[in-house]
């Protein structure tokens, strides 16, 4: 007989007790329709919002002066008209462990409860219990209810259940919302509340009723190197940044406020940048910060208390240059000479150098906010202001002014306010940047945006046909506020704010970051040291790609495209890569428009380890121009019918000056020949190669008038080993040479050890190499090519 305890008759008879929820009636929206506006290039935008915002604000301000754009980007396009926003799907999540709506039942008060869930718990969209990501801020969006059927303002807050962070709240319009959640290392577990007037007993803060229960696990990835942020100031800056005269009595306008702003606009930025980068579906990738130990400032709580946190670090550098000397560089002329561009530019990279001080060959990523930079009425021109990036040597750098530094928020409470302030720009006392900053929370996308942009040409980025490194950025904002309110830049009033409206990376920029070393994961497996593509022409007008690390994608452009439209992905689910690929003009040609498909066509090919190669034009590098007729230097030992194909040069791009050398391998056409030894002659760099064969018959590659520096490279012609490969190191010249056999072996880098990344050349699986060729200058090797032969 069973126990006792199992009477299954009894446990039939218990069920789980229901709830009846009150569902509200009224279903009107207090917010204003929405209004058409710009939406930005390759993305919907939102009309901007009517609530919290002057209907009358645009006959309140005054017509300014455009400024001249400080980075040469192209302008904004003419945006059609918004479509229609697809209805919301409804999707159960998991994570949502809320209690009954039911008056006097409370969420526990330490995490989930197995109650019923209330229908206005916020539901999460892009966040899953339990996910794993690995940036301090992470951005939530999600809805309340079923916004196609009833919609409700109000207020969401999130809170830690560890109060470790203070709870914070985020505006909910028309159902949906947006948050920003600070994340500490390990499990963070949240709270979500929703409250509205529309629904009863919601608002008691003791007693959430509509609540829903989020974990999220953090990990910095410290297995990558940090985005370095510095506010540069002159010689004698008097350490101040723009600012109207109530603003800067009401908060400051020293360098601490600046610090503060500047560090929260690029939390900011990485938050936006995982966002992105997990819609597209290459995982929470956003660059870190070197941290360090220092007075909380991303909430109002820790000031008060003067508590301490591990916040990203502000490098203060300060320049040699006086700031009349700063601001003269670009205020005698007109702002947009790129002479004056550069100078301030290259004076940044200097002082960011000498702070640093890194060793020869480790790169730096630094993001550089300039202080000094001043609106001056007299000349309607920014002075001491640029908008640059880009690599200098191992330092890649970008700069950006702070005439937009007062719009910026300075902790969380103050993302909203900061987004959705309509307060006019007063162009007696600040830049209306652009003309697009004519309202407060304008000048905050401007800066903040402007600057994300110049960060990413840090990060190897160019211009796009849209997202972030267009111009989208002048709709930053809304990718963290649910309402966006009365824009000067489009003269609407505003509306809800979705995700489908918001700006974002361009999809190539995704790509480039997915590679790139500052956003690798801790999971990420070890990369292969070569990050190098090589390029073949084959039969049949052909080109393989070759990478160590795999082939991620191709851009194509067409004959006078500044920009890329079309690519080529070559990602996989299963993460597998693909180390070679083949590429046909044909199929290159028909991905392009149709008014382009005649014309010259370019392509740059990325691989996973960041390394790219650029071919100016396909046709002729595919072309026979890239073949010679093996044993045509041999006189009658040619064979019938074979032809060998050079691949991609290594060595200086324009080298003046340089004779071109070409060696056919005698083995490669006479089958009574091997191959025996190979003389590298060299000194810094490598002069020439000597072929010599088992008769001692000998060719030379390059010059052999080295006597001290002469190595020797022994083959086993037993076992019939031959050269199926070479490692070069080049950057002015051809600095190091290593040979590579078909049983493994390698010999030593003959020549510098140093000078470039190491690149490999293998031929394409069924080739083999059948000679070299490239240029020799008055001294040394400065080109570098194989030939190969089927």
């Amino acid at each position: 007989m069973a126990p006792s305890f199992l009477n299954f008759k009894e446990l039939r008879r218990r069920s789980r007790a229901s709830f009846r929820t009150e569902h509200s009636t009224d279903t009107s929206s207090e917010g204003a329709a929405s209004q058409g506006t710009e939406p930005s290039s390759g993305s919907l935008t939102p009309p901007s919002v009517a609530h919290n915002s002057d209907p009358a604000l645009n006959l309140q301000l005054k017509d300014v002066k455009e400024l001249k754009e400080s980075d040469e980007s192209p302008s904004p396009l003419e945006h059609p008209q918004r479509r229609a926003r697809p209805a919301l799907t409804s999707t159960a999540n998991s994570s949502r462990y809320s209690v009954s709506s039911m008056s006097g039942l409370g969420g526990p008060p330490n995490g989930k409860t197995s109650l019923p869930s209330s229908p206005y718990a916020p539901r999460i969209h892009n966040v899953s219990e339990n996910a794993w990501v690995y940036q301090k801020v992470l951005i939530v969006h999600g809805a309340i209810g079923e916004p196609s059927h009833q919609t409700y303002d109000g207020t969401v807050t999130v809170t830690r259940l560890d109060d470790s962070f203070p709870p914070v709240s985020w505006p909910v319009c028309e159902s949906h919302f947006k948050a920003l959640v600070y994340l500490q290392p390990g499990p963070n577990k949240l709270r979500f509340d929703f409250s509205s007037p529309k629904l009863p007993n919601s608002t008691t803060s003791s007693n959430p009723i509509h609540a829903s229960y989020l974990t999220v696990h953090m990990i910095p990835a410290l297995n990558a190197p940090p985005l370095q942020l510095a506010i540069l100031l002159a010689k004698d800056s008097p350490e101040t940044f723009d600012a109207v005269p109530a603003r800067a009595e009401r908060e400051g306008n020293g360098l601490e406020t600046a610090v503060r702003k500047f560090r929260m606009a690029a939390y900011l930025w990485q938050a936006f940048t995982a966002e992105q980068m997990w819609r597209q579906k290459l995982g929470r990738r956003s660059f870190r910060f070197e941290e360090e130990w220092t007075a909380g400032s991303a909430n109002q709580r820790d000031r008060e208390n003067n508590a301490m946190r591990s916040e990203a670090r502000i490098h203060i550098i300060r320049s040699d240059k006086t700031l009349a000397e700063l601001r003269d560089l670009n205020k005698a002329q007109q702002y947009d000479k790129a002479t004056d561009k550069n100078a301030l530019f290259g004076i940044a990279a200097d002082a960011v150098k000498s702070y640093f001080q890194s060793p020869p060959g480790q790169k730096q990523y630094v993001s550089v906010m300039l202080l000094d930079a001043h609106w001056d009425r007299e000349v309607q021109t920014i002075v001491g202001h640029a908008a640059m990036g880009g690599p200098v040597g191992d330092l890649h750098l970008s700069v950006f002014g702070s005439h937009c530094l007062q719009s910026y928020p300075t902790s969380f409470e103050e993302v909203v306010p900061a987004f959705t302030d309509c307060t006019p720009t007063d162009t007696n006392f600040v830049a209306n940047d652009s003309g697009d900053a004519g309202s407060s929370w304008e000048a905050a996308n401007m800066g903040i945006g402007a600057h994300l942009h110049e960060t990413g040409h840090l990060f190897g980025c160019p211009h796009q046909e849209g997202g972030i490194m267009y111009r989208d950025y002048v709709v930053l904002n809304r990718s963290f506020v649910a309402r966006e309110a009365y824009a000067t830049r489009t003269r609407t009033r505003g509306g809800v704010a979705l995700p489908d409206d918001e700006c974002g990376w361009h999809r190539l920029d995704c790509l480039r970051f997915r590679t790139h070393p500052a956003f690798r994961l801790p999971n990420d497996p070890p990369m292969h040291s070569d990050a190098s593509v090589q390029v073949f022409p084959g039969e049949g007008g052909n080109v393989m790609a070759l990478a160590a690390t795999g082939i991620i994608f191709v851009e194509i452009y067409g004959e006078g495209d500044d920009v890329c439209h079309s690519w080529i992905e070559y990602l996989s689910d299963n993460g597998s890569v693909q180390r070679q690929v083949t590429l046909t003009e044909q199929d290159l040609r028909a991905r392009l428009p149709e008014a382009k498909r005649k014309g010259r066509v370019k392509i740059t090919i990325k691989s996973y380890g960041g390394g790219s190669l650029t071919i100016d034009d396909f046709k002729t590098f595919a072309s026979k121009s890239s073949s010679i007729k093996l044993g045509s230097l041999l006189g009658s030992a040619l064979v019938s019918g074979k032809t060998a194909f050079r691949s991609g040069r290594i060595g200086p791009a324009n080298v003046d000056k340089s004779n071109v050398h070409e060696v056919i391998f005698t083995s490669a056409v006479k089958q009574d020949r091997v191959l025996s030894r190979v003389v590298v002659y060299h000194g810094q760099a490598v002069e020439g190669l000597e072929f010599i064969y088992d008769d001692d018959s000998r060719q030379m590659f390059g010059k052999g008038d080295s006597k001290d520096n002469i190595d020797t490279f022994e083959f086993d012609v037993r076992r019939g080993e031959y050269i199926s490969g070479f490692t070069i190191q080049a950057d002015e010249a051809i600095n190091g040479i290593r040979i590579l056999t078909s049983i493994g072996r390698k010999s030593p880098m003959f020549g510098g050890a140093q000078g470039g990344a190491a690149q490999t050349m293998i031929p394409p699986r069924g080739y083999t190499i059948c000679g070299v060729s490239g240029t020799c200058g008055s001294t040394w090797l400065d080109g570098f090519s194989v030939l190969i032969k089927k």
